[in-house]
């Protein structure tokens, strides 16, 4: 206890980055898709197709949203840091072992879908509900800090296998593995080194814990959800406003996802058609794109860790709900231009800029609204069942898109309709917002 009381609560938050930064790896999925969906007879050594690769990515996306939910209630019983341990030794064992037997669709679905998706589940609500409990005055700010590793870890993990050092993707050969594989061990290795590092800060303040010169405000004195009564989960899925949040966020989301698996895919036939890269043949044409589409790629990692931190600072001075609705409602106008935007270079860059700034808002505002509306106490669990909507939306927005692109043949105009179903489903997110209002207290 006495360590509890003296520990300065700033190292909560480093040790949330440095866990994020290992979570956000399933971000840098786009960097794999080339390699693993070249054919085999161009010289690929996977030959997937863009739904196989989708579905990998998907189900890491699902299986990470549904084990939050057993990790939210593991936490509260045993406490956060085994959780966020136990989070760290299955995200490293999941990639270490498809870099061994990944060879395969069904090899990489288990090992990176369902075994890194449930790594990256058990780990990733503790830094959420720890810096909760340490922050309750800046309850946006910290849950934008605290996963704001999320999204600058892709970059991290995107510029390392394709380009710095000459791309781990080209220049390793561990264990005598391919290029894919080798990245999956070396990743797997260090997931486990850094998130079992970041561990040691994972542990709640003392009970009722204040910060200091800091009063809990009422609802009375606000007007506004404040999280000063605290709802069980039973009792949240009994309110109005977990299914209209739940369902904001699958909007939200959709959009995010959706462009985190095809902004490769899409901007290489983008900027191609258009004639914005030119070159003296197809192969160097799209080589070229691919370039610019990894910087339009590294750029949406960038601006979904800032983000997740000035959206969650922002909510903390104007409401989470103006928040939300701001950011719903520009991400949805974004996506609808999206098409015709992303045709030249810097609008591809401009674009995935202002969509991965407005995702990355979603991983700060939602949590911070489930601690308003049903309170701090029970917010690891709380926010494990709202961000299964993330899940649905992991699964929706890839596959809607691959589906899509495989069906148009070729046809840049495939991106039109996933696109402008993205968009839409981010305004009536927006929509939402608008109508959202505080629990009822008995």
């Amino acid at each position: 206890m006495s360590d509890q009381r003296t520990m300065n609560r700033w190292w909560v938050v480093v040790g949330a980055i440095l866990i994020q930064l290992c979570l956000g790896a399933i971000y840098a999925w786009s960097v794999f898709t080339k390699k693993i969906t070249l054919p085999l007879d161009e010289g690929g050594l996977y030959g997937f197709s863009e739904t196989e690769a989708a579905w990998i990515f998907s189900v890491g996306l699902a299986t990470f949203a549904v084990v939050m939910i057993i990790a939210g209630r593991l936490q509260a019983k045993i406490g956060p840091r085994p959780i966020a341990v136990a989070g760290g030794i299955v995200l490293g064992i999941g990639y270490m072992l498809g870099g061994i037997l990944g060879k395969d669709f069904m090899s990489q679905l288990i090992w990176i879908g369902f075994v890194g998706g449930a790594g990256i589940g058990l780990a990733y609500v503790v830094p959420i509900a720890v810096g909760v409990k340490w922050f309750p005055d800046k309850k946006g700010m910290v849950a934008g800090l605290a996963v704001a590793g999320f999204g600058f870890g892709a970059t991290l993990w995107v510029k390392l296998a394709d380009e710095w050092f000459g791309g781990l993707l080209n220049t390793t050969n561990v264990l005598g593995l391919h290029g894919v594989q080798s990245v999956f061990f070396i990743y797997g290795v260090a997931f486990l080194v850094c998130v079992m590092l970041g561990s040691i800060v994972m542990i709640n303040p003392p009970a009722g814990y204040k910060p200091a010169g800091w009063e809990p405000p009422t609802a009375a004195s606000t007007g506004k959800a404040t999280g000063a009564v605290d709802l069980t989960s039973s009792q949240m899925l009994a309110t109005p406003q977990f299914y209209l949040l739940w369902l904001m966020f699958c909007g939200s989301a959709l959009a995010g996802l959706m462009v985190i698996f095809c902004i490769r895919l899409f901007g290489i036939d983008a900027l191609v058609a258009s004639g914005a890269v030119t070159a003296e043949t197809t192969e160097e044409a799209m080589d070229a794109a691919g370039k610019i589409a990894g910087w339009a790629m590294a750029c949406y990692a960038i601006l979904n860790g800032i983000g997740r931190i000035v959206w969650g600072m922002v909510s903390d001075k104007i409401g989470r709900k103006p928040s939300l609705f701001l950011m719903c409602l520009l991400q949805g106008i974004m996506m609808l231009l999206f098409y015709k935007v992303g045709a030249t270079e810097l609008g591809l860059i401009l674009g995935a800029c202002v969509i991965g700034f407005n995702f990355g808002g979603n991983f700060a505002l939602f949590p911070a609204a489930t601690a308003d509306y049903f309170g701090n106490k029970n917010v690891g669990i709380n926010y494990g069942w709202v961000f299964l909507a993330y899940g649905v939306a992991g699964i929706a927005g890839p596959l809607v898109a691959g589906h899509y692109k495989m069906v148009a043949q070729g046809q840049v105009t495939a991106w039109v309709t996933p696109f402008i179903i993205a968009g839409v489903s981010c305004l009536v997110a927006a929509a939402i917002a608008l109508v959202l209002r505080a629990p009822s207290r008995s």
